[in-house]
């Protein structure tokens, strides 16, 4: 990445913008923008591992869309991998029949109608002849599975993230205390594709010897990635990678629901961190994800062009029907999910849950993250599905205004300026007339 205009100061999302370039890219289809770390991530997009965000059916979902969700570390060892196990026996194209609406038995499918993506249009083009939003498709080894309108139409579009088996890819958190080793060992035996050493300040001693302990128990899983952080800088993703991390997770303070930067001062505006980590890691043959921070597409776009392989995203995907969590409605009929962050008060009291009385009330004194927000879902965009096909629209048509088809070309080709507050705000739509 080329970055114009450099200032003496640090830069968020929000200060940049992509210089359109000379492109023979073509069409957006075209654009490979598969993550290059290893993960097998065909769509470059990790739901984050926060309690309100990722839980079986996000991970079902991003990864059948080619992404990755990551459990988080407060699920018990126990649940994480029973989860786990439960979405490496989903398929890797057609939904649970559960879903079916009244119109499923209206068409009949076999999975030869559902064998590439010239078959996947013809099954679109057979249900929209019916007027039937979704089919029932029947399982050579038995049993039945749903296919939709929308889901044969993806299904041309992204191409799964799926393990050696042909089983969607799951990944999960282990964080730092406790026996780290023990949890990995049971994840890794359930079928998780990627482990992450999570925690809110990655470059401290005890982070270091939890990828030391988790790349251990890693010897017998040599195409497990091992992904940790949370840092900001070069010497932390060195350090990382030093003790064992293949790809650094990079973001301090950016999230939605983060308050460390108000509560204490400590982060760094994120794509600066992005920037330097970066650089480190690629220097080192590792990768990086930006952790945080993103809001629009072009956000993404801006990550993935200083050096990120993928971009973490919480809040954004806690406001989907996909996340767990009740869904509700408040006084205007509106529904929403509430979201929290993994530093707040609502999310320590879940972690300490085994602990003492005195040593859960000394703990729920530190608090950096807000327990109780509302994510309203857009009647738009409901699912998680139709966020990753915004973002994706917009990430790959930014590649071919760069003249770049894969993430190593639009690294190279992107060139960034710095803008003002009036040029951001000068870029956004205008809804009505002014």
């Amino acid at each position: 990445m080329k970055l114009l205009n450099a200032p003496a100061h640090d830069l968020t999302y929000s200060d940049a913008f992509l210089i359109p370039s000379f492109s023979d890219a073509g069409s957006r289809f075209q654009v490979n923008f598969a993550a290059d770390d290893g993960t097998g991530c065909s769509t470059p997009l990790v739901a984050s591992n926060m309690t309100a965000v990722t839980g079986a059916r996000m991970l079902e979902t991003m990864a059948r869309r080619g992404g990755l969700g990551v459990l988080p570390q407060d699920v018990p060892v126990a649940e994480a991998a029973e989860t786990i196990r439960w979405v490496k026996a989903q398929h890797p194209i057609l939904e649970n029949p559960a879903k079916a609406g009244a119109d499923a038995a209206a068409l009949t499918l076999t999975e030869d109608d559902v064998a590439d993506p010239d078959s996947l249009q013809r099954a679109f083009e057979r249900m929209h002849e019916a007027d039937a939003q979704s089919a029932a498709v029947s399982l050579s080894g038995g049993g039945e599975g749903l296919l939709t309108a929308a889901g044969a139409l993806r299904s041309t579009i992204y191409t799964p993230n799926l393990d050696w088996d042909g089983r969607l890819k799951a990944a999960a958190a282990v964080g730092i205390n406790g026996d780290v080793s023990a949890r990995a060992e049971t994840l890794l035996a359930a079928g998780a594709d990627v482990l992450v050493v999570d925690t809110a300040h990655g470059h401290q001693q005890k982070t270091l010897d939890a990828v030391a302990a988790v790349r251990s128990a890693l010897r017998a899983y040599p195409d497990v990635p091992l992904v940790a952080g949370n840092v900001v800088t070069g010497e932390g993703a060195a350090d990382l990678i030093e003790s064992g991390a293949d790809i650094i997770k990079v973001g301090v303070g950016p999230g939605a629901m983060c308050t460390t930067r108000m509560m204490t001062a400590v982060g760094r505006p994120q794509l600066s961190a992005v920037i330097e980590c970066a650089e480190a890691a690629h220097a080192a043959g590792a990768r990086i994800w930006a952790d945080g921070g993103v809001r629009h597409p072009r956000d993404i776009a801006l990550a993935l062009a200083a050096g990120a392989s993928a971009v973490m995203i919480g809040s954004w995907f806690a406001g989907t029907y996909e996340a767990p969590g009740e869904l509700r409605t408040d006084d205007a009929g509106r529904q929403y999910k509430v979201n929290f962050g993994m530093a707040s008060a609502r999310a320590v009291q879940a972690r300490t849950e085994g602990e003492g009385a005195f040593a859960r009330a000394r703990k729920a004194l530190f608090e950096e993250g807000i327990s109780d927000s509302r994510m309203y879902i857009d009647p738009a965009r409901p699912s998680v599905e139709d966020l990753v096909d915004q973002i994706a629209a917009g990430v790959r048509s930014a590649f071919t205004y760069a003249g770049a088809s894969t993430q190593a070309e639009f690294r190279e080709k992107a060139t960034v300026g710095v803008q003002s507050a009036a040029g951001f705000h000068e870029g956004k739509p205008v809804a009505s007339s002014w």
